[in-house]
């Protein structure tokens, strides 16, 4: 599960880390579903990565109503390959959703407490996503999804899933790899390389009673 995260790394180290040409709009704490923000994907008009502004929950292209978005924030990895809603953009569109950290909760759901999940060293990292276009009656909207996976030993006292990180090394074999090639990249991050603590609660608990 991945319902909130936040990107407020230095935009240099930004620009390095994801080899790009242009900064980051900076900065965003509490990112949340339905709400436009930066991914990376290869360049449409030239060699290269370009970063492209798109809402957070995936319509897909033969979806009626956009309101699926919200049920389709996250994509199992084990099955995005094949579920109607993820394959085609699991072989054509895949993309980079840069973070700085994410969010889970832990304790009584009247009262969670916010973790922060983050890099030991500080560093930005990048999701594993999907992105679609949708189109109906002169409305246009570009929309993207972040696999999951299972938890690895950090987050699994907060939830069985985490986001799918992908590795530096591994960018552009997630961006323009065979279907069958990046299978071996949706895997849980090594815990090691990962740190929590708790937070003030200003971040919303996506899972609260209303």
């Amino acid at each position: 599960m991945c319902a909130r995260y936040n990107l407020h790394s230095d935009p240099k180290l930004l620009v390095e880390q994801f080899g790009l040409e242009v900064g980051l709009p900076m900065p965003r704490f509490n990112i949340c579903p339905t709400q436009y923000v930066p991914l990376i994907r290869p360049a449409t008009d030239r060699p290269g990565r370009e970063v492209a502004s798109l809402r957070w929950g995936l319509i897909p292209s033969w979806a009626d109503d956009p309101k699926i978005a919200a049920r389709l924030i996250n994509a199992r990895a084990e099955t995005a390959a094949d579920k109607p809603a993820f394959r085609s953009a699991f072989k054509r569109r895949r993309c980079l959703v840069p973070a700085s950290g994410f969010y889970e909760w832990s304790g009584p759901k009247k009262s969670r407490q916010p973790h922060v999940f983050e890099f030991r060293d500080g560093r930005p990292f990048a999701f594993a996503g999907l992105w679609e276009e949708w189109q109906r009656d002169g409305e246009r909207i570009q929309s993207f999804t972040i696999l999951t996976t299972e938890a690895n030993e950090v987050l699994a006292p907060f939830h069985d899933r985490m986001p799918v990180i992908v590795h530096r090394d591994d960018y552009d074999l997630w961006m323009t790899g065979q279907p069958a090639e990046v299978s071996v990249l949706l895997r849980p991050y090594p815990a090691d390389d990962l740190t929590t603590k708790p937070v003030p609660k200003l971040t919303p608990d996506p899972d609260a009673p209303a």
